[in-house]
């Protein structure tokens, strides 16, 4: 277990580009898809709670799915899988170009890595949002999160306190009838 935990983390730190955002999709295919190690929603809750504690969400994943798999050796093995390919890449990038990252053709790879990076995190948001919808509560606080952020710069921290709030007073605190009418369970 610990040898198939290492090569797919490996394999999913290899071709992160981009952050955590961007590793959804290979998270999916890999571990999902491919392993059925988790579901879709432990993947999307798995997700969720990475972004909510301290650390990148690629070593938070690994180790929740790895622990989840294989106890605390499980979530240590899945998370040197996921940090060695990046230790690697970065080394031969500075070994190989130095500081010197002028060159036409380094600038080219990554313009190309970078269009395909909006991609996956243009895949990931709209795959987050299809699952996250569950009821009009739900749009609401996106709505309303949505624009706290981007008029007033809301600090995140706080916005997602905010929405914890929202979401637990409109599940246990209003009354039933309006609590029918937007669909909270």
């Amino acid at each position: 277990m610990f040898k198939k935990l290492f090569i797919s983390f490996f394999k999913i730190g290899l071709f992160t580009f981009g952050g955590g955002y961007a590793m959804l999709p290979l998270i999916e295919k890999e571990l999902v898809e491919k392993r059925k190690w988790i579901t879709e929603e432990e993947l999307l809750e798995m997700f969720i709670i990475s972004q909510m504690t301290p650390g990148t969400i690629a070593i938070n994943a690994a180790t929740f799915i790895g622990s989840k798999k294989a106890g605390k050796l499980g979530g240590f093995v899945a998370s040197l899988g996921i940090i060695f390919p990046s230790l690697i890449i970065i080394t031969l990038i500075y070994n190989f170009l130095g500081q010197s990252f002028d060159n036409p053709v380094i600038h080219s790879i990554f313009l190309g890595i970078r269009g395909c990076i909006i991609g996956l995190i243009a895949s990931s948001t709209l795959k987050i949002c299809r699952k996250s919808f569950v009821s009009k509560i739900s749009y609401i606080i996106f709505g309303m999160g949505f624009l706290l952020l981007l008029i007033f710069n809301i600090n995140p921290i706080l916005l997602i306190i905010l929405g914890g709030l929202i979401g637990t007073t409109a599940t246990y605190f209003i009354p039933n009838k309006v609590r029918s009418i937007l669909e909270v369970r």
